[in-house]
């Protein structure tokens, strides 16, 4: 089992920037999953607990000369900490750059590179008689090396590996109707009034493109609705002379149709699917699985400089549903 690659300057500042600040808060352990075409980074898809998260890039989004060996179809598994992967990461860089930096911009007085090197290692540790899994990051001169090790889970066998395979597979499934919220931060300004008045967030999406989001206790509610949204997949054309109901009639009125969808989601578990905006996604697409099974966020990024869809990077969340009938 062996794993090596170099990760490019685009692959440094995605992961140290943007999307592990963005996934450490999703969970401070999660696992990364390696093939022969993707990286992925996975919270909470083996188990019905929480938030579950999938990052997926493709390997030309992070690394260059990338290499991977496995006895299962080239695939390797195994739980990190984020946080101690992204202060190994930050560390690194900062420690070179300033080796860099001190020697004039060449560390070595050689046109050396300055790359980080990213793999799979074994090492005995202090006061250990039994060899530990690490991910190493190097960042490697003409003289000089600056080795960073994260300590890891054993890697996982080939059923738990063929397991992982399959919730990611499952988990891949689109709700039939999805609508995009351009603006993240006006649903972050809503959800920290929220946090303050309930614990259970009611979620509405209909087919004519309206988020309905409320928040209710014996003594307060509190909600917030986005009309006439982008819809991709099933949508319908909204009844002529709603718009002087309130947005309560109107999602009751959608529901009865079977124009719209409604579940229970917790409102910390929504606040923290928010905390995605530290990848910097460029708009966001919610929608209802199927029978209310979960509430699905797709985070959808560009290209720099167009409107088209980036599809080297991916982030969507799933959202565990409260009160499944209440769809």
């Amino acid at each position: 089992m062996k794993f090596r690659a170099f990760l490019t300057d685009n692959g440094v500042n995605l992961l140290d920037k943007r999307f592990l600040p963005a996934l450490d808060k999703m969970g401070k352990i999660c696992y990364l999953y390696l093939t022969r075409d993707h990286v992925y980074f996975l919270h909470n898809l083996l188990n019905g607990d929480g938030i579950q998260s999938i990052a997926q890039f493709r390997i030309e989004a992070l690394f260059d000369e990338y290499r991977i060996s496995s006895q299962n179809d080239d695939r390797i598994s195994f739980t990190i900490d984020l946080s101690l992967l992204h202060r190994a990461l930050r560390s690194i860089i900062s420690i070179y750059t300033e080796f860099s930096a001190s020697h004039g911009g060449d560390p070595v007085g050689d046109s050396a590179p300055n790359r980080l090197q990213i793999k799979l290692v074994k090492k005995l540790p202090p006061h250990s008689q039994q060899p530990m899994p690490f991910l190493t990051l190097e960042a490697k001169g003409y003289r000089s090396a600056v080795i960073q090790d994260v300590p890891i889970s054993k890697p996982l066998s080939r059923s738990d590996v063929l397991e992982l395979q399959a919730a990611l597979d499952m988990a891949q499934d689109l709700p039939q109707t999805l609508i995009r919220v351009p603006d993240m931060h006006q649903l972050q300004n809503f959800v920290d009034r929220m946090k303050n008045v309930g614990d259970v967030l009611n979620v509405s999406i209909s087919k004519y493109g309206d988020l309905h989001l409320q928040v209710s206790t014996t003594l307060t509610t509190l909600g917030a609705e986005f009309r006439k949204l982008l819809v991709i997949g099933e949508q319908a054309e909204s009844p002529t002379g709603d718009q002087n109901l309130s947005a309560q009639s109107r999602t009751r009125i959608a529901l009865q149709r079977g124009d719209a969808m409604m579940v229970q989601v917790s409102v910390k578990h929504f606040f923290k699917s928010l905390q995605c905006h530290l990848a910097k996604p460029d708009c966001a697409f919610y929608g209802i699985a199927q029978q209310g099974a979960c509430l699905t966020v797709i985070f959808q990024f560009f290209i720099p400089g167009t409107h088209q869809t980036d599809k080297a990077i991916s982030l969507h969340c799933r959202l565990p549903v409260l009160d499944p009938g209440s769809s």
